[in-house]
């Protein structure tokens, strides 16, 4: 491969993804700017070629080599059917973007109970081939039929008899007079790759690289170091209250006059953020002093 081939054609999401994708990289070390009308991404990186696709269709451009790689929903590459290398999934924590599920509704007067009720009616989804497989698997015979959006409005106004939509807490089907019957499939972001970019020494090095920056990012999100000093007869008791997702470090300092003589550490560790507002006036009540809290932009 010469040196100018070593381009690797990425995917980002475009519509609910997009910007928590855009603002995922930039913390990562990728900065990704789109302009209002362009679909084709500058990015800082000579050896990275981006384009924005809806996730529905992403699957099917990384399968046959349009793009190499990109980020996408579980549950699209499920609904295209298609064999791709997933590298890594995320929850895209800070960004309240928790994994989404599929989920069969019914009005909620409706008599259907459960999914073999459903027999000889009519269901409205964007996931018509999952929907389809899950009814054949069941030996259910129903009408499965695209739609185009607001598929929620169609259960409730009686143009369907059921919809399998997607949600994250089940408030919006709720909101709009709708019942859950089966939850028929979990999703969360994914970081894929076609086989053939992923026989590709350097191109498989490339994803790697992306996905293992990606997760240091994710896996710093909602998490801040700490350091503070301690006197050595009250190490003990201020370790014990430190909830590290490794062992903290401690190391010793010298010990000057100013110091009284005592022997003092250093410690420094990685806590959740949430945790500050408590464990700050403990630290302090078990001895430490000198704390310091600090951001972190990756944990890898």
């Amino acid at each position: 491969m010469t040196a100018d081939s070593k381009l690797l054609k990425f995917g980002i999401p475009k519509g609910s993804l997009e910007a928590q994708t855009l603002e995922l990289m930039r913390k990562s070390g990728w900065r990704i700017s789109v302009g209002d009308r362009s679909y084709i991404p500058r990015v800082d990186d000579s050896s990275l070629s981006c384009r924005l696709l809806r996730p529905q269709e992403m699957p099917r451009y990384i399968a046959d080599g349009t793009l190499d790689a990109g980020i996408t929903g579980s549950d699209w590459i499920v609904e295209n059917g298609v064999d791709l290398v997933e590298v890594e999934s995320f929850i895209y924590s800070k960004t309240s973007l928790q994994p989404t599920r599929w989920v069969l509704c019914v009005p909620e007067r409706s008599p259907i109970q459960r999914l073999e009720d459903l027999e000889g009616k009519r269901v409205a989804t964007e996931m018509v081939s999952f929907t389809r497989r899950i009814f054949a698997e069941r030996r259910v015979h129903v009408d499965v039929e695209f739609s185009w959006g607001v598929t929620e409005a169609k259960a409730a106004d009686g143009l369907v008899d059921a919809v399998v939509e997607v949600t994250e807490t089940g408030s919006s089907l709720r909101a709009n007079g709708l019942r859950i019957i089966e939850e028929l499939l979990t999703s969360t972001p994914v970081l894929v790759a076609n086989h053939q970019a992923w026989a590709d020494e350097w191109k498989q090095a490339k994803i790697r690289q992306i996905a293992v920056l990606l997760k240091g990012a994710l896996d710093a999100e909602n998490r801040v170091g700490i350091k503070m000093n301690v006197p050595r007869d009250k190490l003990d008791s201020v370790i014990a209250l430190l909830p590290s997702i490794t062992a903290p470090t401690v190391a010793p300092l010298y010990a000057a006059p100013a110091l009284g003589g005592k022997q003092w550490f250093a410690i420094d560790t990685v806590i959740d953020e949430a945790t500050v507002r408590e464990l700050f006036p403990k630290l302090l009540e078990a001895g430490a002093v000198g704390i310091i809290e600090y951001p972190l932009n990756k944990i890898i």
